[in-house]
């Protein structure tokens, strides 16, 4: 197994974020991926290998170039008017405004953004670059001959849209990674979405495709972030309907039922005949997680990597959520090491 992994990463490193209303640190650090590499380097799961740079033309097969300038620039623009502090939205154009691009950078960030948990800082557009080249670096293994990678992304990226950061967000790193897959030849491509939040942003893109299955596994949206995409009923649409399987699980999900839904979902991923898998992987669903609520324990992530990995498909790995940090690394191991047997 690969393991791809870039030290930019940490050059975002926000200070605070919105979260039920109030200004706290954030949850989303560098010390999570810190954590996890010195988890899998102990485990000596592989090598561990930097990530080439593939410019912005893959970035731009998935998202709007426009947003990727946006992303570029946003944090000096906010510091010319603002001074050296993170850059968070706080106004959005909602149903019965009008969607006009501003020229203010404080506009900007709405029109870019769903959520205000999500700060920019002056490193976050080199951290989300080369955590995009990551996946991509590991698509590309894929391509070779590989048969399971992991790439270390980092910030996360299921909840980016074509033209939309937010829940910590910015590249969809995923989406990326998938879509390289197919413009390098693989048909069908499945992306298995296992953090305890929906990927509104993987759903988006792929919407209204059938080359691109994606599957979610997820806390009911009815409850929890990011509370308008991820119902049972979202089935895709137009050429891309029958496509999307959403299947939310109550608060408090432990394994039986979660087996039960992740059953489901490696049964309608084996149906659609992919050439490849993608699994967003956040260990958000452990019970130990900070601002999450199901009851997964650490033995259970091991149950989970078996059962992926016996579907015997090239996947490559891309790291989501997960903010029980120490916990983020065992549980991380688990997966994979029973993902390699």
């Amino acid at each position: 197994m690969q393991i791809i992994h870039a030290v930019e990463h940490r050059r975002h490193a926000g200070r605070v974020e919105m979260n039920a209303g109030r200004l706290v640190p954030c949850f989303e650090t560098p010390q999570r991926v810190e954590i996890v590499l010195r988890h899998v380097d102990d485990a000596k799961l592989g090598p561990i290998v930097a990530p080439r740079d593939f410019g912005l033309a893959p970035l731009e097969r998935v998202h709007d170039p426009l947003y990727l300038s946006f992303l570029a620039t946003a944090h000096s623009e906010w510091r010319a008017t603002h001074g050296d502090c993170d850059a968070l939205p706080f106004s959005w154009p909602v149903p019965g405004l009008n969607r006009i691009r501003p020229a203010a950078i404080e506009g900007r960030l709405g029109y870019y953004s769903f959520a205000a948990d999500t700060p920019i800082t002056g490193g976050t557009w080199s951290a989300a670059r080369h955590g995009a080249w990551c996946a991509l670096t590991g698509a590309e293994a894929l391509t070779a001959g590989e048969r399971l990678v992991f790439s270390l992304s980092r910030p996360p990226g299921h909840h980016a849209a074509r033209a939309l950061f937010g829940g910590y967000c910015f590249l969809n790193n995923a989406a990326i990674a998938a879509q390289y897959l197919r413009d390098g030849g693989a048909a069908r491509v499945a992306v298995l979405d296992v953090d305890y939040h929906h990927g509104n942003g993987t759903q988006e893109i792929f919407y209204d495709r059938a080359d691109v299955l994606y599957v979610s596994l997820h806390s009911d949206p009815v409850m929890e972030f990011p509370f308008f995409l991820g119902h049972a009923d979202e089935i895709g649409a137009g050429p891309g309907e029958g496509f999307n399987l959403n299947l939310p699980l109550p608060r408090g999900t432990g394994w039986p039922d979660y087996s039960a839904a992740l059953t489901t979902a490696l049964t309608r991923i084996r149906d659609f005949g992919a050439d490849a898998l993608i699994l967003s992987f956040g260990a958000d669903t452990f019970r130990g997680d900070p601002i999450s609520r199901f009851l997964l324990d650490h033995n259970d992530f091991s149950r989970m990597g078996a059962a992926i990995g016996a579907i015997g498909l090239p996947t490559l790995v891309v790291l989501e959520g997960g903010y029980a940090v120490e916990d983020l690394g065992i549980n991380t191991v688990n997966l994979l090491s029973a993902m390699q047997q």
